[in-house]
């Protein structure tokens, strides 16, 4: 268990944020910002699935009482 004053040495990654329709200027510029964010939520997936093996790896560790 952690304490609430010690920070997390490895936290979840967080999604990007979505930009709103009309942040998009429509003057189709190369990226646009939705480009931008699907490229910012590649890094996300990947970063996920990085941690989540990270932690099943740790849990695989941990010796199971019983």
């Amino acid at each position: 268990m952690s304490s609430p004053d010690v920070p997390n040495p490895d936290p979840k990654p967080e999604p990007p944020v979505a930009p709103d329709f009309d942040q998009c200027c429509g003057n189709g510029c190369e990226p646009c910002i939705f480009d931008l964010h699907d490229m910012a939520m590649d890094q996300y997936r990947q970063a996920l699935r990085a941690w989540n093996a990270r932690r099943e790896a740790d849990t695989a560790r941990v010796p199971r009482e019983g």
